[in-house]
């Protein structure tokens, strides 16, 4: 077996990216603030392992040679799994290379995109593309570069099917030609997450099953979740912190994404949020908190300006996001164990990563064995099994979801922080119901301004004409897109 080399290529932006990474494996950082929605999410969805230090990485010396697999990533998650991976089989007979860049003021994609267009004995063997911008790698302008699985060895139609992968996840990874070039190993389907107490107070019972009834879960409408608004309001209470709680929703569960045959479109689910903000902040049912600012982070130990029911998201809210930021670390201390999830109005997907590979790699047959264990391998030896259990990296770990339904079924994912509640009976059906084919390369971008744009409207700085007037301005004055 030759020696393992783990080196890191630090750039100036690597420091954030080991701070915050992609659902990990039990460690929990809080998210830091931002002041830009779309670049806070790729942060904040994916919180880094604790596995490696980067000081003993960067100090390791770089590896090359015909038996170097090289690793880009934006956080040390993947790399910290695929250590695992080698550690576990002791003869697989490859070192890996992994580069790490953060997706901090956009220098991934950049460095990346050379890479790839460079070539050579550099160039990434497998490489990271977050949901913000994967479609850029599966479909869009840097498509070419990815091998499809089964370039790879992979029994791609059987081994998708054995593990019961959720569908969007796969129409993301699949390429113009319906190739599947990339998957990830999480599940990102959304729920409702809301505090039991509140619930108790407001409908005297915190039952996953009444309160989905109360909020219209699986509905398809919003018409039942502002009813039951006015009623917590009635009490005192906010049913969510702000208007990006619903914004993830209702974007993610949106028949068509924001470029229809290159041009500019405004799917009506997403217009209507526009309406459904203003009613939100006229009717005083939130905190009108902005995601991923201080505020928001308060309501999720009780210490906002009102009481807040609950929060939109899938599984890496809860424990990397909501736990870190309730106040306490066991039941009893600041909101800890007074949460339960239930199915939300609409579905919807939030986050997530896709691993690819390199068509030009001259290593398919390892490349596709490392792959193969991270995103589709069902059994108890694969990751996804100690990903969901919460026991990859040793016992005490952070359960979580995963992108294989079948591993879920064989696990068990009750949960302290949720009283106890097995969160997979939720999520499961959740990635069902989620929607993978209305994202475009574009979304990271279009979604900053639109968000802007519907916070100028609610706040009466502007019509809801001129908002939707400047929008269509913003996206024509930056964007390669048709606006009509």
């Amino acid at each position: 077996m030759k020696k393992k080399v783990l080196s890191v290529l630090l750039s100036t932006a690597m420091v954030t990216s080991l701070l915050v990474g992609c659902g990990s494996n039990g460690g929990t950082t809080e998210q830091p603030a931002a002041t830009d929605d779309t670049a806070a999410e790729e942060e904040a969805e994916e919180p880094a392992a604790e596995e490696p230090a980067a000081e003993e990485e960067a100090e390791a010396p770089a590896a090359s040679g015909d038996n170097v697999i090289n690793l880009w990533a934006f956080t040390d998650e993947v790399p910290t799994m695929v250590e695992k991976f080698l550690e576990l089989h002791p003869d697989f007979g490859y070192t890996v290379n992994p580069t790490i860049i953060a997706t901090t003021d956009g220098a991934y994609q950049p460095a990346l995109d050379q890479a790839l267009a460079a070539g050579g004995a550099d160039a990434p063997d497998i490489y990271c593309a977050e949901s913000a911008f994967v479609l850029k790698y599966t479909q869009g302008d840097a498509s070419q570069y990815a091998a499809p699985y089964e370039d790879l060895g992979i029994d791609v139609d059987k081994e998708i099917a054995d593990a019961q992968i959720a569908q969007y996840t796969v129409d993301i990874g699949t390429n113009p030609d319906g190739k599947v070039v990339g998957l990830g190993y999480q599940a990102t389907g959304g729920a409702f997450i809301y505090r039991r107490s509140i619930a108790k107070d407001t409908w005297g019972t915190d039952d996953p099953a009444t309160v989905k009834e109360k909020i219209g879960g699986g509905s398809g409408s919003w018409d039942q979740f502002f009813t039951a608004a006015e009623e917590l309001k009635a009490k005192g209470y906010g049913i969510i912190s702000g208007d990006g709680d619903l914004w993830h929703a209702v974007e993610n569960s949106s028949d068509t994404g924001w470029i229809v045959d290159g041009k500019l479109n405004i799917d009506p689910k997403r217009e209507a949020f526009l309406d459904l903000s203003k009613q939100l902040k006229d009717n005083g049912y939130h905190n009108d908190t902005q995601d991923w600012q201080d505020a928001w982070f308060a309501d999720m130990k009780g210490e906002g300006e009102k009481q807040i029911l609950g929060f939109f998201g899938p599984a890496w809210l809860i424990n990397y996001t909501l736990a870190p930021n309730c106040g306490g670390e066991k039941a009893g201390e600041g909101t800890y164990g007074d949460w339960a999830i239930c199915e939300s109005p609409i579905g919807f997907f939030w986050g997530g990563t896709w691993l690819l590979a390199n068509k030009d790699t001259d290593k398919a047959e390892a490349v596709g064995q490392i792959i193969d264990w991270i995103t589709l391998n069902c059994t108890e030896e694969g990751l996804q099994y100690g990903w969901a259990n919460g026991n990859l990296y040793g016992a005490g770990g952070t359960k979580d979801c995963v992108g294989s339904g079948t591993v879920m079924a064989m696990s068990d994912g009750s949960v302290d922080f949720l009283g106890g509640q097995n969160m997979f009976d939720v999520f499961v059906p959740a990635n069902a119901y989620a929607n993978g084919k209305n994202l475009t390369q574009y979304d990271e971008t279009i979604n900053t301004y639109w968000r802007d744009q519907v916070r100028q409207y609610t706040a009466g700085e502007k019509s809801r004409e001129q908002a939707i007037a400047d929008f269509k301005q913003q996206v024509a004055d930056n964007l390669d897109v048709i606006v009509e």
